[in-house]
């Protein structure tokens, strides 16, 4: 008789503590993973890969706000985040040592050794090497409410004068070394001064306002303006004639030494921001918002003068203006050179 055979072939089944060994394994898995993490984030560093990269001198997000002539036909530019640079005739950049990281709104050379540059917080910077070596000032008069010094300007002899908030008008004889305040604290911004010959000092600021001193800072009159907003910047080509300009296109002359000025009727409303005497030229030059320019020459009539733009895409601001020939170095969003006829942004490097 044959015999039938089945082949039955079931699943193994661990024995109980094996189970319970895996499930431990399972259930613990996760927490593995975490102390595994942390053990690389807290004791395992990692190595830098081939050559570390130093950030260019000059850097797209870079503000810079003040410009003046070094030694030679060496630029000094003083920007965001405390940085002085030197941009060399070959147009090389090289960023100058500084003590400090706020911002500068300003710089100014008395000689190829001396310069000083003024920011925020009352921050004031003076070299007596060209740019080598600069030394915070000590002891710079302060304001309880507001501190911010907006522009500074450089005479003979040492002395140079700073504006800014809250009434600031400081002077210094000693090449920046030490600050006096020249007038009391009051409630308004001044943008800028000029210092002429004899002593004489203008200053300007907020809502039109003016201010002149004939004998070195002792005693002030305010002069009455046409405009209602704020001046920006104010020059002088001699002891006389000088050119006032401000928000919304605002163009005043005087004729008189600063004691009286005239407004000029331009198409323009862009704000304008720096303005200077360009004696190889003999022009005057403004720049400003947008791109935009200014330029006015003496003509039978008077001031003659004439408006443009940087480019057709150029918009860029600009705070302030260096004569350079028949050019002229621009700062402020960007740097470069304006012919007349072309902008040359400079590029970082």
């Amino acid at each position: 008789m044959n015999k039938s055979f089945s082949l039955r072939v079931e699943n193994p089944t661990l024995p109980s503590e094996k189970r319970r060994v895996t499930s431990l394994l399972v259930s613990a898995l996760p927490w593995m993973i975490i102390a595994g993490l942390l053990y690389a984030g807290l004791f395992i560093k990692p190595k830098a890969v081939g050559a570390s990269v130093t950030p260019p001198a000059l850097e797209r997000r870079d503000r810079v706000y003040g410009i003046a002539q070094g030694e030679g036909g060496t630029l000094l530019v003083a920007a965001s985040n405390g940085k002085i640079l030197s941009i060399g005739e070959d147009h090389k950049i090289v960023r100058q040592a500084t003590p400090v990281n706020l911002s500068l709104q300003d710089i100014a050379a008395f000689d190829a050794a001396h310069a000083v540059a003024v920011g925020n917080d009352n921050v004031i910077l003076h070299t007596e090497d060209g740019g080598k070596h600069w030394t915070k000032a000590d002891s710079v008069p302060r304001s309880q409410v507001a501190n911010k010094l907006n522009r500074v300007r450089t005479g003979p002899n040492g002395v140079a004068v700073a504006v800014g908030e809250m009434g600031a008008l400081l002077r210094t004889q000693d090449y920046g070394k030490t600050w006096e305040r020249m007038r009391e604290e009051e409630d308004v911004a001044w943008n800028d001064v000029a210092i002429l010959d004899g002593g004489t000092f203008v200053a300007v600021g907020e809502f039109g306002k003016i201010l002149r001193s004939g004998d070195g800072g002792k005693n002030w009159e305010k002069e009455q303006a046409s405009v209602q907003g704020s001046l920006m910047s104010v020059a002088f080509r001699d002891a006389a004639n000088g050119v006032a300009v401000g928000l919304d296109g605002a163009v005043l002359s005087s004729s008189d030494g600063g004691r009286t000025w005239t407004s000029a009727k331009l198409p323009v409303h862009d704000h304008l921001l720096d303005v200077l005497w360009n004696a190889d030229k003999n022009e005057w030059f403004a720049v400003g918002a947008l791109g935009r320019w200014i330029s006015g020459k003496q003509g039978a009539d008077g001031l003659q003068w004439k408006t443009g733009t940087l480019g057709e895409h150029t918009l860029s601001w600009h705070t302030r203006a260096l004569a350079s020939g028949s050019s002229y170095w621009l700062t402020g969003a960007d740097v470069g050179s304006w012919d007349g006829q072309q902008w040359k942004p400079l590029a970082s490097n």
